[in-house]
């Protein structure tokens, strides 16, 4: 297969439908984050809206790009692809604290006739706190990573354009509801043990390590779909498996590690100071 290596970046398929609601959401969330800015100027600054709609871009990327288009020939890309739509466009999406700018962005009708019965609702309000326990985030996540790679479930994707789109509909929900309580966005408020958050990062970085190791030293080809399709620039099945691994278990580990020594370190310096103001406190009560 003829395939020159300029086309991993030019060779893009944009899908109207998923483009058209990426605008939309972004011209929402757009809207809604103005018309909070003129009440709340300090709540959501300039780098929560950057931060959403790069999180809206990656999508775009991953469903757009060559990411999408050598899905199915290069498993590498296909992993890269899910990279994005699990482990990029999710904590983007949520640093920029979307819940209030999006409704401050509908049109009044709809958040009164429509979201304001669902907000009253004592099933969504059930719903939101299951989704917001760390023991389900973490098993949704990491049940649906692990589940869709199984090779049965993963050819079953491949066979089905439909079912290869839900796929990814998982990843991204999943992957949101994972990294929510992590950043905690405003307005939600924080409930938990934050050193709980520690372990639900390590441990999910072992269940990447673990599917990861698999794909690089499993000394077969684990998706024969990728064996008998033709091979871009004369790459070897095999060879692209162990890449598609490799770089799983690199940046997969990266997005769980460095956000576990960054909470480890401002928790362990907050410990410090709250420590030295509780001993100050002490010494100039005894010296009173």
């Amino acid at each position: 297969m003829e395939t020159s290596s300029l086309s991993l970046i030019t060779d893009w398929d944009i899908p109207p439908a998923v483009t058209g609601t990426l605008v939309a959401v972004g011209f929402i969330y757009v809207r809604g984050w103005l018309a909070l800015r003129r009440t709340r100027p300090n709540q959501i600054s300039e780098w929560r809206l950057f931060s959403f709609l790069a999180g809206l871009l990656a999508i775009f990327v991953a469903v757009s790009s060559s990411l999408d288009t050598y899905s199915e020939t290069l498993l590498f890309m296909h992993m890269a692809q899910h990279f994005v739509l699990m482990s990029v466009a999710p904590p983007l999406i949520v640093l920029g604290c979307p819940s209030v700018p999006m409704l401050r962005g509908l049109p009044g009708p709809i958040v009164s006739r429509i979201g304001g019965p669902i907000f009253r609702s004592s099933l969504v309000h059930s719903i939101q706190k299951l989704f917001s326990r760390l023991p389900f985030a973490w098993l949704a996540m990491n049940a649906t990573y692990v589940g869709w790679h199984i090779p049965k479930a993963y050819e079953f994707a491949l066979s089905s354009e439909n079912w290869h789109n839900f796929e990814h509909f998982c990843f991204f929900a999943t992957s949101l509801i994972f990294w929510w309580p992590i950043v905690q966005p405003w307005p939600a408020r924080r409930r938990l043990n934050p050193w709980m958050i520690i372990p639900y990062l390590l441990t999910s970085d072992l269940v990447n390590t673990g599917l990861s190791a698999f794909l690089c030293f499993s000394g077969r080809l684990l998706y024969p779909s990728y064996g008998v399709v033709e091979r871009p620039f004369g790459i070897d099945a095999l060879k692209d498996q162990i890449a598609a691994g490799a770089f799983m278990w690199v940046f997969g580990s990266l997005v769980f590690l460095i956000p576990a020594i960054y909470l480890t370190t401002r928790f362990l310096t907050n410990s410090r100071l709250v420590n030295e103001k509780t001993g100050l406190e002490k010494a100039r009560a005894l010296a009173r």
